[in-house]
């Protein structure tokens, strides 16, 4: 699995591979269990059929690291258009943004004058924003770049830990103190050994761990996990500490476990689903695929199911 795992983060690498990807069309129908589209109206239309199933949403628009202030620019506008189409229609939906996308690699400055307007805006109109983790190269960037926005007082604003990244025991313990929200996730980028785990056993160990700190100290943490054990650790743990369901949610992606989705909204835990959608989904797709590989012999099922 761990190969077959590399594998998938290198293809969402390779130029050759995305072009034929792209120009396939069973590829891209099957990407669509994954994403919700490609246009902000396909994004809206996933949050609206998630809110009528009883499930809370957070959308994400899909996109590579900008290499312009251009390019960062337009991905803001991007992310204030979806803030006012979602309050437009009072859709209860987050937002989930990547730094990366305002520039925070090549301008860290332009990148928090970008944060900081879309955070302004979500503020007005009581919207919740969470920075997504990107690879291990860029947590410290975005912890200073958050910090910067929260002690100015911006407190619409949450953050995520990657159980796989060995720095993620000090990380939490460093911000649960703080009052941010913070989702937790195993992680999904391809890292070496001495930065992440690199056994399967590790990473869970190290994802049940901090989930309990989580869970007794956090602020409203969300559990992101498909996990069906990992879900039953979290149920077992919240109901011996007697914490009430209230005070976290589950998390998960779009399009996996649709099932254990609706089960655990029907047993009355929130449960809230990442919604991807962009033009820019083949790298998000191919990095899905390499952190959970069970998900490439569905995807193969049902392409061989067209097929016949």
């Amino acid at each position: 699995m761990g190969a077959l795992r590399g594998v998938f983060i290198a293809l969402s690498e390779s130029p050759r591979a995305r072009r034929f990807v792209l120009r396939n069309r069973i590829s891209r129908r099957a990407s669509r269990r994954f994403v919700a589209g490609e246009t902000l109206a396909d994004g809206l239309a996933a949050v609206r059929a998630l809110n009528q199933a009883g499930l809370h949403a957070s959308l994400n628009y899909l996109g590579e690291k900008t290499t312009s202030p251009a390019e960062a620019e337009q991905a803001a506008a991007r992310y204030l258009e979806i803030l006012a189409a979602v309050t437009g229609e009072r859709l209860d939906c987050n937002l989930s943004i990547k730094l990366s996308q305002l520039g925070a690699a090549g301008d860290p400055a332009l990148a928090e004058a970008l944060l900081r307007r879309i955070l302004a805006a979500a503020r007005a109109t009581d919207t919740f924003v969470r920075i997504d983790m990107e690879e291990s190269a860029l947590v410290d960037p975005t912890l200073t770049l958050w910090r910067r926005v929260w002690q100015d007082g911006f407190r619409n604003v949450g953050l995520v830990i990657q159980a796989y990244l060995r720095r993620s025991r000090a990380d939490l313990e460093a911000l649960v103190g703080e009052g941010v929200r913070i989702r937790l996730v195993k992680g999904a980028y391809l890292e070496p050994p001495q930065v992440a785990f690199p056994r399967k056993a590790d990473v869970d160990a190290a994802y049940g761990h901090l989930m309990e700190i989580l869970l007794r100290r956090g602020t409203y943490p969300a559990i992101a996990t498909h996990d069906e054990r990992m879900v039953a650790r979290a149920r077992a743990f919240a109901t011996a500490e007697g914490i009430p369901l209230d005070r976290f949610e589950f998390q998960m992606i779009y399009g996996v476990r649709r099932d254990l989705q609706l089960a655990l909204a029907q047993q009355g835990y929130n449960v809230r689903v990442y919604v991807p959608f962009g033009e820019q989904w083949y790298p998000y797709f191919m990095r899905r695929l390499g952190e959970r590989p069970a998900n490439v012999f569905f995807l193969l099922r049902g392409v061989l199911a067209e097929w016949r």
